[in-house]
């Protein structure tokens, strides 16, 4: 059975803009993929087209089975995390084998607080709430 996971050793999962992360990419597959890389992207949640944009990939020679440590580093100027009630935008470093979008994933906050920026309340854009003050 094919596994794909990507993990932070750390165990940190939000990072401020122009941090270095470093992930570790395991996998097992049945046979050799044609390609193997390690993306750092940005997308769009909820109503509407969505939106993903690659930040950073890294290619690793195509094996079945292996592991692999990755630094990236976040550019210093990024879209932060945040939540909102008709939109999200969301951080995550992804190992993916191809053919077949095979990928394994960690989900990430990139925020200069460290924290998601919630959108929520009754103001005209929206608003802010306590937790992202």
């Amino acid at each position: 059975m094919d596994w794909l996971e990507v993990t932070i050793p750390s165990g940190r999962t939000a990072f401020a803009p122009g941090e270095e992360i470093e992930a570790a990419a395991v996998w097992q597959l049945d046979e050799s993929p044609k390609s193997l890389e390690v993306r750092l992207f940005w997308f769009t949640e909820g109503k509407g087209d969505s939106d993903t944009e690659l930040v950073l990939a890294e290619s690793i020679e195509p094996s079945p089975s292996g592991h692999r440590t990755c630094r990236l580093r976040l550019p210093d100027l990024v879209p932060s995390s945040f939540s909102g009630k008709l939109v999200s935008l969301l951080w995550a470093i992804e190992l993916v084998a191809e053919p077949g979008a095979r990928a394994g994933r960690v989900n990430l906050v990139v925020s200069p607080t460290g924290q998601e920026l919630r959108l929520y309340g009754d103001g005209p854009w929206g608003g802010a709430d306590a937790s992202a003050r």
